[in-house]
């Protein structure tokens, strides 16, 4: 199915036309009766000549309702630029062609309407007139058909030409995840949530789980109408009307996606294309606040020009969109930016969640010139590199791209020795250079540390983590791939390089001798003097010489281990375990009975409750 999108200037017969083609009246609001011309967008349906049913779209005209023919227009398959033969071209008729070539709107008709008001020479300079204003936008070859809805003449050659361009179009690919941006939230007695809006990919079928965004909000679909037929299942480029359940119509705004779970990362800031129209007021700056128009989300935005300070009416450039909320857009998605007041350029995006880039960089316009131009492959690996190591449906959401297709060019850029796989399950890949770098920077950061601190055991691996910046899923399967490709060697808390061994000095040997001596003295009772240094106290722990268990009592470990095993035998069978009957047992003082049990309490050996303790 297709839709057909109306545009054109205010009181040029939009509406009107729609009404004498469908039957169907596309104001729905008494506001829109009552004030003759249209404000929100209305919808209606027509069944052409070769029997293929059409969904029709009506947009506002007046300059104030720009925004809703902004919403509307996207999703458009084919479009029929309005224009009245009794005032021709007009302000919103040249901005609303630029909105559709913005949009990359390439299929449509020039509707001539209110024929019946003027002469056929009139006419003819009229059409001259459109002609001229169609050229070198993505209409310039679109046929113009003269009509008047109120005498029916011209309609059944309008109906013609459009039945024809339709039979012209492919049919849409139901392939990826669904989208459905939407445009309006209602809801009806006894059935609760509707949202209506044009499927953009794949299909939607009764009892499926959506994911809304940017909310993450889920719900199931309860039940799929076209054109007030209901339908099992819907696929791409159908206008339609969801009745979610699980949700109320409340938490859903105009501009939410309904898609399948789990796949789109929403972002807040994206790399693009852009064009700016030649007939902006104004060149767009770097760091212009801006209105993002996209899908049929309306929100406040950013510009950052990435080469030079600003672009020029009708020129292009690289930039990075970024806006204070979050939007669901994919790449090759189209938008549109507005001012206060005008329209000035769109484009289209080439990356959503992008990092910050640095402007004016070579090597940044370098990877947009790929972005913008390489393969699915060159796309991918580009995009990686940002949030390397990932997942395929991290990629996924990266590009925006569905995950059958991610896993693809993956497999291929396998193939071409350009990423590699990590971790056991082997689901986090790496650009290769990426992974190589990794690999220094790991072998660098430990060896750094075992100069810094000779005898550890190895660098915590909290703070390994921490120096390779890495999230947690991610550090896992590094760690698993450094550890197999022998870079390194870990233990429950502890990470270093394989050669590395702490080894005492004669002089620390004989320090360390002479401290457990002193421990030995009173084994409870340990003295809390520490006359070595804390690397070697960390030593001795890590090589289970002594028990450090606050910051000013250490036990010889054995005398520890005795200590424990007395304590969790007095409490066995629920028994009491008290401060005054493990000083008692032990004869030391309150001091090293306290700091014994808080240690056995932070292992989970003991539970506390009030001042006594029990096993766990």
């Amino acid at each position: 199915m297709f839709v057909v999108g109306t545009a054109g200037h205010v009181d040029h017969g939009k509406s009107t036309l729609v009404q004498a083609l469908t039957g169907i009246d596309p104001d729905r609001l008494l506001e829109e009766k009552t004030r003759g011309m249209t404000i929100e967008l209305g919808f209606a349906w027509l069944k052409l000549p070769s029997g293929t049913e059409v969904s029709i779209v009506d947009v506002p005209g007046h300059e104030r309702f720009i925004k809703n023919m902004l919403m509307g227009a996207g999703g458009v398959d084919v479009a029929l630029l309005i224009v009245a033969a009794d005032e021709g071209v007009m302000p919103q008729t040249r901005e609303h062609l630029a909105i559709l070539d913005l949009l990359g709107v390439r299929h449509g008709l020039v509707v001539m309407t209110k024929k019946d008001l003027v002469d056929q020479d009139w006419l003819d300079l009229v059409t001259l007139d459109v002609q001229e204003t169609l050229e070198g936008t993505t209409l310039e070859d679109a046929e113009v058909v003269a009509v008047s809805a109120e005498t029916g003449e011209g309609l059944d050659e309008l109906i013609a030409s459009l039945d024809r361009i339709i039979s012209q179009l492919p049919p849409h690919k139901n392939a990826g995840n669904p989208r459905l941006p939407v445009d309006r939230s209602f809801t009806i007695t006894g059935f609760g949530a509707v949202v209506t809006g044009t499927l953009a990919d794949g299909s939607l079928k009764i009892g499926q789980e959506v994911e809304l965004l940017p909310s993450g909000l889920r719900a199931r679909i309860r039940s799929l109408q076209v054109h007030e037929t209901s339908h099992e299942q819907v696929g791409a480029g159908t206008r339609l009307a969801v009745n979610l359940s699980g949700i109320d119509h409340s938490e859903i705004v105009r501009g939410d996606v309904v898609t399948s779970p789990g796949w789109l990362k929403p972002s807040t800031a994206f790399d693009a294309t852009f064009r700016v129209i030649g007939d902006a007021p104004r060149a767009v700056r770097h760091n212009h606040r801006v209105t993002l128009f996209a899908g049929t989300r309306e929100i406040p935005a950013t510009i950052r020009v990435l080469e030079g300070e600003q672009i020029a009416p009708g020129s292009s450039g690289w930039v990075q969109v970024r806006t204070r909320e979050r939007v669901a857009v994919v790449r090759g998605d189209s938008f549109v930016i507005r001012d206060t007041e005008n329209t000035l350029g769109g484009g289209q995006v080439l990356q959503p969640n992008a990092p910050r880039r640095k402007r004016n960089d070579p090597e940044t316009i370098l990877r947009l010139e790929t972005l913008a131009s390489g393969s699915s492959e060159d796309v991918a690996l580009n995009a990686l590199k940002d949030i390397e190591p990932a997942t395929a449906a991290q990629l996924a959401g990266a590009t925006g791209s569905n995950l059958s297709e991610v896993e693809d060019a993956i497999s291929t850029l396998e193939t071409e020795g350009k990423v590699t796989r990590i971790g056991s399950g082997l689901t986090f890949i790496s650009s290769t250079a990426g992974w190589e770098e990794l690999t220094d920077m790991a072998a660098k950061t430990l060896a750094d540390f075992h100069g810094s601190y000779p005898l550890r055991q190895g660098m915590p691996l909290q703070d390994f983590r921490g120096q390779l910046r890495l999230k947690s899923a991610s550090f896992g399967a590094v760690l698993q791939s450094l550890t197999a490709k022998e870079k390194v060697t870990t233990d429950d808390a502890t990470v270093r390089l394989p050669a590395h061994r702490p080894v005492l000095t004669p002089a620390q040997e004989a320090a360390a001798a002479d401290y457990s001596k002193l421990l030995a003295v009173d084994r409870f009772s340990p003295s809390t003097e520490q006359p070595v240094d804390i690397e070697l106290l960390l030593f001795l722990v890590e090589r289970g010489d002594v028990v450090r268990i606050s910051d000013d009592v250490v036990y010889l470990a054995d005398a520890y281990e005795d200590m424990e095993s007395r304590i969790l035998d007095s409490g066995a069978g629920g028994r009491e375990i008290t401060i005054t009957t493990v000083r008692d047992m032990f004869g030391t003082s309150r001091k090293y009975t306290l700091a014994v049990l808080e240690h056995m309490d932070s292992k989970g050996l003991t539970r506390r409750v009030g001042d006594s303790r029990f096993v766990r």
